[in-house]
């Protein structure tokens, strides 16, 4: 057959997050690489940096359809063989009804399928498993969607255990983290006491405002800085990362990041509980026992500064999560992905 035209349908905002966004851009990334025409199609929303990715590398955005029978219009304007859905909002009707049309589709999932009926399901989470699927399951980090950007500055080899008096920490947590956690995580670290080259990534004007008033300790430093593509360039110069258990991730595993996670949002806990009991990352709990009053709340905060102060003073511990995370993630996962639907494609396109 001759090359496939794909779509991917995701939506980004200020409100919703850039997870799906990056990791369909990760894909796209691959399939361009393949000589594979790709369109975006969904809602960027405020998000000036997010749109110049895509037009960086030629992806068109168009409008996204959210009913099963947009989808299926949609798909037949452009002309698409396959359709990636990566959304926790549309219509779960959709996929069945591309399917009925003759669209491949492929359903990016996080731990539930929300009913979709889908060609191929897509799963990147630690220890994913989902029975009962009438397709596919794509299941684990070996599957991890992840930018070129992540996968060129991917070491060869884990950090060794490296000893410093002032380490320097990275804090991000989501491209606009939609639920304001780097200000709590902020107080937190301040909290260790301990000295620190604290770098906070600020995806709004009001969150910066906010770790702006935090008072840093005796040999601290606090830098707010504004969303940037040289993320990967930062966190591998990190000696600790503190950020959410998001898609994000991926790219510290992959990366060899020392990291301490926070669960920010419910979707994220069950892998956010695997990822820590497998030595991947250290845990620092749920973000809304972290803001919590009262007694539960102080509790909370001072267990994740106990934890932070004891990653901050060793450099052994450290060196232990990265290689663990590092061997996890090889950045290959998103090349079996593509191959998983290219030759599901090709399969279907043969005769009998």
């Amino acid at each position: 057959m001759s090359t496939p035209r794909v779509g991917l349908r995701c939506d980004a905002s200020p409100r919703r997050g850039v997870g799906h966004l990056v990791r369909c851009l990760a894909l796209a990334e691959e399939f361009l690489a393949r000589g594979v025409h790709v369109a975006v199609f969904g809602t960027v929303e405020r998000l000036p940096w997010a749109t110049a990715e895509l037009a960086a590398r030629g992806i068109p955005l168009h409008p996204g359809p959210d009913s099963p029978a947009g989808l299926v219009e949609a798909a037949r304007r452009h002309h698409l063989d396959v359709l990636v859905l990566d959304s926790y909002e549309l219509d779960p009707a959709g996929a069945g009804a591309l399917r009925a049309a003759g669209v491949f589709t492929l359903a990016v999932i996080d731990g539930d399928s929300r009913g979709q009926v889908a060609d191929l399901y897509l799963d990147q989470n630690f220890g994913a498993e989902l029975p009962g699927l009438t397709g596919r399951l794509l299941a684990g980090t070996g599957y991890a969607l992840l930018r070129d950007s992540v996968i060129t500055a991917r070491p060869s080899a884990p950090p060794p255990a490296t000893t410093v008096s002032r380490p320097r920490v990275l804090a991000f947590f989501g491209g606009t983290d939609a639920v304001g956690a780097a200000p709590v995580l902020t107080r937190v670290l301040v909290a260790t006491g301990h000295p620190m080259d604290l770098t906070v990534i600020v995806g709004r004007p009001e969150i910066e405002a906010e770790v702006e008033d935090v008072a840093p300790g005796r040999g601290q430093v606090i830098r707010p800085v504004p969303p940037t593509g040289a993320l990967p360039a930062l966190i591998t110069e990190a000696d600790l990362v503190v950020s959410a258990a998001g898609t994000s991730t991926w790219e510290l595993c992959c990366l060899g990041a020392p990291a301490a996670l926070v669960c920010v949002v419910d979707n994220q806990r069950e892998s956010y509980t695997r990822v820590v009991r497998h030595g991947l990352a250290a845990g620092l709990g749920e973000l809304p026992e972290l803001t919590a009053a009262g007694v539960a709340g102080r509790a909370a905060r001072a267990a994740a500064a106990r934890t932070l102060h004891g990653l901050l003073s060793s450099p052994q511990r450290r060196a232990t999560l990265a290689a663990q995370a590092w061997s996890t993630v090889d950045g290959q996962g998103r090349a079996r992905v593509v191959d998983a639907v290219l030759d599901a494609v090709r399969a279907a396109a043969v005769p009998g």
